[in-house]
């Protein structure tokens, strides 16, 4: 690799030529890449869930998180009614923000959707 030390403004600086510095920022890219590769294999050793893109997109376009975690885990409201003790009218009005539920049946609902109380609770 050539290089041209020189001085600038009394800042020392290194010019190199364009096919180098190129290089450098591929090696560069690539490492980020490698460290993005292995953290994912750790997360994944570890158990951690991956979520679908599609899932994702529904939370950020502003979707009732209930509705999208029940449909994510297979439930029908009937389903998730039954694992929490409620009726599935209740979780239909907690879907569509027409009741607010109680802190028990939010953590029951969360426990029973393998997800933080956090995650279900609409962020408006």
């Amino acid at each position: 690799m050539t290089v041209q030390h020189i001085e600038i403004a009394g800042q020392s600086m290194v010019l190199l030529t364009r096919r180098e510095f190129e290089r450098l920022a591929d090696a560069a890219e690539n490492y980020g890449d490698i460290c993005a590769a292995v953290e994912a294999q750790s997360r994944r050793e570890a158990d951690e869930e991956y979520l679908p893109a599609e899932v994702v997109d529904r939370l950020l376009a502003g979707e009732s998180p209930l509705r999208v975690w029940r449909q994510h885990r297979g439930l029908t409201l009937e389903a998730l009614a039954k694992k929490v003790g409620c009726g599935s009218s209740m979780i239909s009005k907690l879907e569509k923000g027409r009741n607010e539920g109680g802190i028990r049946l939010w953590k029951a609902l969360a426990t029973a959707l393998k997800v933080s109380v956090d995650d279900l609770l609409p962020h408006d």
